[in-house]
């Protein structure tokens, strides 16, 4: 066994227990540095397999952008952890059945074309330049299809961003950024008098 072959046993080893403790975590901040950690070691595996174009996008875009979001998003959420819990047992066996249905997919697509596809892009010396010339010539309409997709989303996100509500209440930032000090406080002399109705009052309270 070469140095290799360890390093890919030992990166395969770190990924299959980072991802078992995403799902076993209790904490959600720490599952989610959990699936940090297995993306890391997945791009280290496609380093192994000379794909570099595809670990370094696997480094930048998920730990760099995604996953970071996702970390903030998890620690500014007050997620209740034992309300999602409740349903673990009862949805189980369809968990079970739907992760087998993925493995049997990933493990027929590993041993037909998508074998050939890899070697050729490692074959050609320049992956990036090998997975261009795929991308824009056999697999064009899915690559189209999903930039339609994620077109799709983006404008959905901003759609129910701006959306107006009654109950929101908002300050429009160029009226804020105009406002001026006599605006934000207004100083009003009053006569440090009492009034006569309060006056009579206490003397009443005084006298009885």
């Amino acid at each position: 066994m070469d140095w290799i072959t360890g390093l890919f046993y030992v990166f395969s080893a770190v990924l299959l227990l980072s991802a078992f403790r995403v799902i076993t975590a209790r904490n959600t901040v720490h599952a989610t540095l959990f699936l940090m950690l297995a993306f890391f070691q997945a791009s280290m595996i496609w380093m192994l397999l000379r794909a570099e174009f595809l670990a370094i996008t696997l480094v930048l875009v998920y730990l760099g952008a995604v996953m970071v979001l996702f970390l903030f998003v998890v620690m500014m959420l007050d997620i209740n952890v034992d309300a999602m819990r409740q349903g673990f047992w009862k949805n189980l066996p369809l968990a079970a059945l739907l992760g087998a249905l993925m493995a049997g997919e990933i493990g027929v697509i590993l041993y037909g074309d998508f074998g050939q596809v890899t070697q050729a892009v490692v074959m050609e010396g320049s992956n990036t330049k090998a997975l261009g010339m795929l991308l824009y010539t056999q697999y064009l309409y899915p690559l189209e299809i999903a930039a339609v997709l994620l077109l799709v989303a983006i404008i959905s996100a901003i759609a129910l961003t701006l959306r107006q509500r009654k109950d929101s209440k908002f300050i429009h930032a160029s009226e804020q950024v105009l406002a001026k000090k006599a605006d934000r406080l207004r100083v009003v002399k009053m006569d440090a008098v009492v009034p006569p109705k309060m006056a009579s009052n206490g003397s009443e309270e005084a006298s009885s």
